[in-house]
């Protein structure tokens, strides 16, 4: 029989399924009360540049009692490989198959991954359905942002942990031991879990439809709670931060430290859920954040630090902080990065300072091309805050700036399309205003996404453009721009996808498993996606994409995730729709608080904002 080791030579990567990398966590396994594998359903590049799947490695591993180790989607390549031959998806600290694991821990960050979810079932001899898998077969439990909406997945999982996982994941192990020692049957531990804040146990609650196929009612069962609400980690310098991460073994798309300064977000963007889901805003001191610098680079021998945040320059002690890491940083040749700025808060100061070492492109992020549309979205930020930020640059000696955009937002005319194209012309000649030495060129880049409509947002009521609609305004767009500025564009059809699956609901969950039974799998590259697979699954259910997708929803119809909360009052969402109808902006939270009703979830009600 063929192993593991036969198959590497043939394989496109092989670096992604050997294991060994500096810093792993080897236990032995007779000697912890629960195994664990921690599954990214996606490549080990992906997988390895997670934030949280370091934090969640390195958390569960602190135990004694716990051993966690990984497994991620394999490529096709490896997929054939293990089929032909045999072969069970298997951890890489041990080698051993999923099937022998106590637990099976999967995140859920993108739509476009849920078959690869099942893929990775099967290929460890798991059924898919979680009313399939026998009590000699691991739990398979999932959190991420997609948890917010588990329905279109919720019958492969035993439960979904809603919200941060720091202090929910400790209790659940608890509970996991336990049952484990006491002979708990499987329904008894699932209903004991369900007791947990922040735990959804999908086969305690009912799903009902009306006629027209819309939700008519979700109803919970046998104690399990009517709404289940997030959890969060209220002190960030408290919780647990791995110091000690894993290096990988091949290059990974984000190979560096990475600091999370803060958590939530102080801006109100109506289009974007992390925004949302993540309230209250949390903020890392500066102290403990250099203290877990230091000790991250000295146990990795990385070259670069990242800070990382859903709007970094909106973190209060950022200029001290980067001086303070700058002068640790510098005479080791150690970059520091700073993803998610603002152009309303950019500042000449602290960039200069922080690419002393490399200095690398800027992105901002304007998202409408037009004052009324990102009043509409809530933006806050003016065109004179774009040419200020983008002239500072060219004015400090950066000549490649990419600006993001969306198409599809609500009320876009044609005119905010072509206005994307206005805004980019007016950044290039702000180039050839400020820069005297023009030899160097400049590389100016318009990248176009597909708004989705997102649970928990403001705009979770709205009707997602069709394919159509996006690929005229792209055409349009691409007419309007001087051949000067680079144009990229996210293809309409995987977000076409990702709209039906995002706001899908139980039933979705027959139309993941027939296309996955079709060949489905890594349908985030687009090498392996197929929307005319995925349209031929849909219609094998009876199903329309278009109704998950392309239809407005009314304020009184019941929402599929309408029983997870992510802090966020609904009343305030659809103020904040209506406001966006009204073209009215929101100020920010240090501005003014708009009683959201996520800082309820601190203890005194107050957040760091």
């Amino acid at each position: 029989m063929k192993t593991l080791d036969d198959l590497l030579p043939d394989l496109r990567h092989p670096a992604r399924y050997v294991g060994g990398e500096y810093n792993v966590v080897m236990k032995d396994k007779e000697s912890v009360a629960l195994r664990a594998c921690f599954c990214f359903p996606d490549t080990y590049e992906i997988g390895m540049s997670h934030l949280g799947t370091r934090i969640l490695y390195g958390l569960m591993n602190e135990r004694t009692d716990v051993w966690c180790e990984r497994a991620f989607a394999p490529w096709a390549d490896m997929e054939q490989a293990l089929r032909a031959g045999g072969l069970p998806l298997a951890a890489l600290e041990s080698g051993d198959p999923l099937g022998r694991f106590d637990l099976l821990a999967f995140t859920l960050q993108y739509e476009l991954s849920y078959t690869n979810v099942l893929n990775m079932l099967d290929l460890a001899g798991l059924p898919v359905r979680a009313a399939d898998r026998g009590a000699d077969m691991p739990l398979v439990i999932a959190g991420g942002p997609c948890a917010f909406n588990p329905e279109p997945m919720a019958p492969f999982f035993d439960l979904f942990a809603v919200g941060e996982g720091e202090e929910v994941t400790g209790e659940l192990l608890d509970l996991f031991i336990e049952a484990k020692a006491r002979g708990y049957q499987k329904a008894e531990t699932l209903r004991r879990a369900a007791d947990i804040p922040g735990v959804y146990v999908p086969s305690l609650y009912d799903v009902t439809y009306e006629a027209d196929g819309r939700v008519a009612a979700v109803v919970p069962r046998d104690g399990a709670p009517a709404t289940v609400r997030k959890r969060i980690v209220a002190d960030l310098d408290a919780a647990y931060f791995p110091t000690k991460p894993l290096v990988p073994n091949t290059e990974v798309v984000h190979d560096r430290v990475m600091l999370e300064v803060f958590r939530g977000c102080i801006r109100g963007c109506r289009f974007c859920q992390a925004g949302h889901i993540a309230r209250p805003v949390r903020a890392r001191s500066p102290e403990v954040l250099y203290k877990q610098a230091i000790e991250s680079l000295e146990n990795t021998g990385y070259g670069e630090v990242s800070l990382t945040s859903l709007s970094t320059s909106d973190y209060r002690p950022l200029e001290g902080l980067c001086g303070a890491l700058m002068d640790y940083c510098k005479p080791r040749r150690v970059g520091l990065s700073l993803p998610s700025l603002r152009a309303d808060s950019f500042s000449r100061t602290i960039m200069e300072r922080v690419q002393e070492v490399r200095k690398s492109g800027l992105t901002f992020a304007p998202e409408a091309g037009s004052a009324r549309l990102r009043d509409v979205i809530n933006k806050n930020l003016t065109e004179e805050d774009l040419l200020r930020a983008c002239g500072i640059a060219f004015a400090g000696g950066w000549n490649n700036i990419k600006l993001y955009f969306m198409c599809g937002l609500p009320t876009e005319t044609d005119e905010d399309v072509e206005g994307i194209a206005a805004l980019a012309r007016r950044v290039y000649y702000t180039w050839r205003e400020t820069t005297e030495n023009k030899a160097r060129g400049v590389r100016v880049t318009v990248s176009t996404a597909c708004f989705v409509p997102k649970p928990h947002t403001p705009f979770q009521w709205e009707a997602q453009d069709t394919t159509a609609d996006f690929a005229r305004k792209q055409e349009l767009l691409a007419a309007k721009l001087p051949r000067q500025i680079n144009f990229k564009w996210h293809a309409a059809d995987t977000s076409f996808l990702e709209g039906a699956l995002s706001r899908g609901d139980r039933r979705v969950a027959d139309v993941i498993e027939t296309a996955w039974q079709g060949g489905c799998r890594l349908d985030g590259w687009g090498e392996f996606f197929s929307l005319d697979a995925w349209r031929a699954a849909f219609a094998a259910r009876g199903l329309d994409m278009a109704f998950y997708a392309n239809r407005e929803r009314g304020k009184s119809e019941v929402l599929p995730w309408g029983h997870i909360s992510c802090g966020v009052d609904v009343g305030h969402l659809w103020r904040e729709r209506e406001l966006a109808y009204a073209g009215e902006p929101s100020p920010d939270c240090r501005q003014a608080c708009l009683s959201c009703g996520a800082s309820a979830l601190l203890k005194g009600g107050v957040c760091d904002a």
